[in-house]
């Protein structure tokens, strides 16, 4: 089974954020759509694994920042694999306030949610949330998770409802090119060498975090 035609459907690239007790929290999520228009809800797929998660049940609010084409790929390096229960995800990144829920301000924009209901899958939730807020900033490309695993080359973490694992890279013995792999996101690097002080696009970790491939 071909599973890699599923990266056709629509998909976007969203930061899901919340916060507790002063603590803000957030994950990178590709599976958010909008359910109904009046009122206006949106569903939300978040792993039970996530941190992110239990913070939601907790609080019954989240934000989704709608990440654009051009946005930093380190936002997605910090949100995406990284967890908020050990990291400050927000301690790099521009954000503002809005009805006390952080939002990204490298994106397209934002809407704030009240969680009204939720689904239980066997890996993840899906919060169902009536937007109580919403604005816009720019008219760029939002990021497609298909732009985001073509141009840029990024891969899914773990916890993602569309996560597959990775096939090992296989170099070309025809061709000089070398390629080292991120151990952390799975970015691959194509180069003559790579150099000291590279730092990965994706998730932001040294040259001493990548390995040649064989």
């Amino acid at each position: 089974m071909d599973r890699k035609v599923l990266r056709n459907l629509s998909y976007g690239v969203y930061v899901v954020t919340t916060i507790k007790d002063d603590n803000k929290i957030g994950c990178i999520a590709n599976s958010i759509m909008q359910v109904t228009s009046d009122p206006v809800t949106v569903a939300v797929s978040i792993n039970h694994d996530n941190y992110t998660n239990g913070i939601i049940n907790e609080t019954g609010k989240f934000a989704v920042s709608i990440l654009k084409e051009n946005s930093d790929s380190k936002i997605i390096g910090d949100f995406g694999f990284k967890s908020s229960k050990d990291n400050d995800k927000f301690k790099t990144v521009d954000y503002k306030e809005v009805d006390c829920m952080p939002v990204i301000m490298d994106s397209c924009g934002y809407f704030i949610c009240k969680v009204i209901d939720k689904v239980e899958t066997t890996t993840h939730t899906v919060f169902i949330g009536k937007v109580i807020n919403a604005d816009g900033y720019t008219n760029d490309n939002p990021m497609t998770y298909k732009y985001y695993h073509e141009k840029l080359k990024g891969t899914s973490p773990k916890n993602a409802p569309t996560y597959e694992e990775e096939k090992e890279v296989k170099t070309d013995n025809n061709k000089n090119t070398k390629k080292w792999k991120c151990k952390v996101c799975g970015y691959v690097y194509e180069g003559d060498e790579l150099p000291k002080d590279f730092v990965c696009p994706i998730c932001g970790q040294p040259h001493t975090e990548f390995y040649e491939v064989d």
